[in-house]
């Protein structure tokens, strides 16, 4: 093995512009992720998965529920609608509040969030070592998100600091708004507010509002969770960066009942598990993962922490763990006049329990492993592209690969995949030389190929290819299935 073959696997030393165009045209050509409604011009940050894509997005949440359900004896799940009684929505605070403020620039119309440009302004402040100016900034801002009219606020800073838009250099600014993030449709025959309904900004009220239908029907004794994956629909004014940022997205979501006072211990044990999940079971690179503890938090929370990714464009969230307090329990209970409390059968005692969340982005998350695993290396002197997937989230977990494509070696190969593909995904490619097989099956990430040869007929036996290594073995036909679920296990 030449020293080229033992440098093999290598991220690709490329700009992050350059990563993201290859990224998504690999994700259209190859089948993961496609423009929506294309053949008409598309839609602003709306996306369709494709073969592969809807294949491994679903190898991601079943892993993420088995997680949470099959692993937890006090985890069960739910399926709540996507439309709620629009009371529910007031109850959240989502109705007055789920709001961004929002800046236009007035030469190319185009709209920006207000706090996000003071906060790269911070940023790029101490990026250039300009220390004292930043955290005056910093000062300014954190009283300008606590004061009376945070909209005129950040304005005047924005004007005083002579922030400009990033993408055109513009700094003629409209005065800051605040837009509501919610999708409004109407529900019924009539058009009128008495029809109004939304679609869920979040999965998470489904949960709240099922907090006693839950308990009873699965008997379940606090602390126990209710865990759910489901369609969210956010009018995003800013948009981009492919799926990290779109109107409809799916979320993964647990809400973890707890006796008030033992949610800091319920928090940690969380903040570990959920964190370890990414590294041992997806196979994420700890290093590009990191941890930020939330300073200013939400309306109904006393504690949270975001696991963040470092994308090719930036360090953004993947997953936030909240503690969430009583809050959604208790407006459920003020708004709905039903009573919310848990009453503990061996002592009597009744209370609002608190909740701790773990909230992730599924399409956020699938991002995050194509950026993972997007790999440029060498093989036999010879460039490929790899997507380096963790076999347990590959959409493809073999190839069947016969040299011949008839006579005996070809029916061989046939009966191979059908009898692997009642366990596995499997993909029959019998075009082009051995070599344009392997690179297409690396370029999909698929973990192993097996090849039909010469060899099979005489004594059964199969070549089977790693993907990272391009090693190979030759293993019993009989014997593959086995050698493949051990590898995914």
């Amino acid at each position: 093995m030449s020293a080229s073959d033992h440098d093999r696997v290598r991220q690709a030393n490329l700009s992050p512009d350059k990563i993201m165009h290859k990224l998504v045209s690999l994700a259209k050509r190859r089948g993961f992720v496609f423009p929506s409604s294309e053949i008409y011009g598309g839609l602003s940050s709306c996306f369709d998965y494709g073969p592969l894509g809807s294949e491994m997005k679903k190898n991601v949440k079943d892993l993420w529920w088995n997680s949470m359900t099959r692993k937890h004896d006090n985890i069960v799940g739910i399926d709540a609608s996507i439309m709620m009684n629009p009371t529910v929505w007031e109850a959240s605070g989502h109705v007055s509040s789920f709001n961004d403020p929002m800046i236009d620039d007035k030469t190319t119309k185009r709209r920006y969030r207000a706090d996000h440009l003071i906060e790269n302004h911070i940023e790029k402040l101490r990026k250039e070592k300009r220390e004292e100016d930043a955290r005056r900034v910093g000062t300014y801002y954190e009283r300008a998100s606590e004061s009376e009219d945070p909209n005129k606020a950040f304005y005047d800073i924005i004007v005083a600091e002579e922030i400009k838009a990033p993408d055109t250099g513009s700094a003629d600014w409209t005065e800051v708004r605040q837009f509501n993030l919610m999708f409004q449709c109407n529900m019924g025959a009539l058009a009128d507010s008495s029809g109004i309904v939304y679609l869920r900004p979040e999965t998470a009220q489904g949960i709240f509002v099922n907090f006693h239908n839950v308990r009873e029907s699965s008997r379940m004794r606090v602390p126990f969770g209710i865990a759910q994956i489901g369609k969210a629909f956010r009018n995003e004014i800013v948009k981009g960066n492919f799926i990290f940022r779109m109107v409809e997205f799916e979320q993964m979501e647990m809400q973890y009942f707890v006796k008030p006072g033992d949610q800091q211990e319920a928090f940690e044990a969380w903040r570990e598990e959920r964190f370890s999940w990414y590294t041992d079971r997806l196979g994420i690179d700890r290093e590009k993962l990191h941890w930020y503890r939330h300073d200013k938090l939400a309306h109904y929370a006393d504690l949270a922490y975001d696991i963040k990714f470092s994308f090719p464009f930036g360090v953004e969230e993947i997953e936030g763990i909240h503690s969430r307090t009583d809050f959604d329990l208790r407006q459920h209970q003020e708004f709905s006049g039903k009573n919310m409390e848990y009453i503990d059968q061996a002592t009597g005692e009744r209370y609002i329990p608190y909740v701790v969340e773990t909230s992730a982005g599924c399409d956020r998350l699938f991002l995050a492993l194509l950026c993972d695993a997007y790999t440029e290396d060498v093989v036999d002197g010879e460039e490929r592209v790899m997507m380096k997937f963790s076999p347990k989230i590959a959409p493809v977990k073999a190839a069947v690969l016969p040299l011949m494509k008839k006579g005996e070696m070809g029916e061989k190969a046939a009966r191979f995949r059908e009898s692997l593909s009642e366990s596995f995904p499997v993909q029959y490619d019998e075009s082009g030389s051995i070599g344009k097989r392997y690179r297409r099956q690396d370029e999909i990430g698929t973990p192993y190929c097996f090849t039909i040869d010469h060899q099979t007929i005489e004594d059964g036996t199969v070549t089977a290819r790693w993907r990272d290594t391009a090693t190979q073995e030759r293993i019993d036909m009989t014997k593959a299935g086995e050698f493949l679920g051990a590898k995914l296990a």
